[in-house]
């Protein structure tokens, strides 16, 4: 019978531990780096500005790009170089999982606006959707009478974003299947609060220093995002093959 996965339980200083091997990833190829990350975002963009179907598919996409950058920290660690094809690693391997990743997160993010239109918040989700435009007394007019529906999404989008934090990695490296994958990654942050406290708290010291300095130390810091949470997973979620190599196959799903 195949070992269920399990997230490892952290001390909560690792979560500067995670800042630490992130900002080393970083600098064994920095500028590439940063060439990558503009990239990705120049695409984000783009792709999103397609009238109708632009912000869903890159909704979609967006677990087979981001990936990308995982691959090349894992090529980084590896010993071996950063390359501009890892941004398409997501493409050959397991894409149809990281589709369906993203496509759980687009249902997931329409259902919960919908709770919160349902609760009176109408107008604030027209404002985050782009569909109404903020002029500010609209917006403070739709704050005013949308409390429950905010205080619901806050919660609804914590759970979402903190169920999609690592599940792209633990598909595409450890041959997770999707639904299981958000189900580990959600469980990883139930136990590892203290870590994931230290680690956010460092990282907005971080971008309070580093839009500064006319925002450059964005250009550090956005990459850092990617690494860090490349750091985290390798911490959590251990690869078992490499610790014991008579380990048995990866967990392909989860009760």
């Amino acid at each position: 019978m195949k070992e269920i996965m399990e997230p490892k339980r952290l001390e909560a200083r690792t979560g500067l531990q995670w800042i630490k091997k992130g900002y080393a990833l970083f600098m064994k190829a920095p500028l590439l780096w940063i060439v990558l990350v503009v990239i990705l975002f120049i695409a984000a963009a783009a792709l999103s500005s397609i009238p109708v179907i632009g912000e869903p598919l890159a909704s979609l996409l967006m677990p087979v790009v981001v990936i990308g950058l995982m691959a090349g920290c894992q090529s980084l660690e590896k010993g071996d170089e950063l390359e501009l094809a890892h941004l398409f690693s997501g493409f050959h391997k397991q894409t149809s999982n990281l589709v369906t990743l993203g496509g759980i997160a687009l249902v997931s993010q329409y259902l919960i606006f919908g709770a919160m239109i349902l609760l009176g918040g109408s107008t604030l989700v027209g404002i985050l959707t782009g569909k109404q435009a903020a002029d500010p007394a609209v917006l403070q007019q739709a704050l005013a009478g949308a409390g429950t529906s905010i205080l619901l999404g806050s919660v609804l989008f914590t759970l979402l974003l903190m169920s999609m934090q690592f599940a792209p990695m633990l598909v595409y490296f450890r041959n997770v299947a999707p639904i299981a994958a958000m189900k580990l990654s959600l469980k990883a942050f139930t136990r590892n609060v203290g870590a994931m406290f230290v680690y956010g708290l460092a990282f907005m010291l971080l971008a309070l220093l580093a839009s500064m300095p006319m925002m450059l130390g964005w250009l550090i810091l956005m990459p850092m995002v990617f690494t860090t949470m490349y750091a985290g997973f390798c911490d959590i979620f251990p690869d078992e093959k490499q610790q014991n190599p008579d380990a048995g196959e990866n967990v392909t799903g989860y009760p």
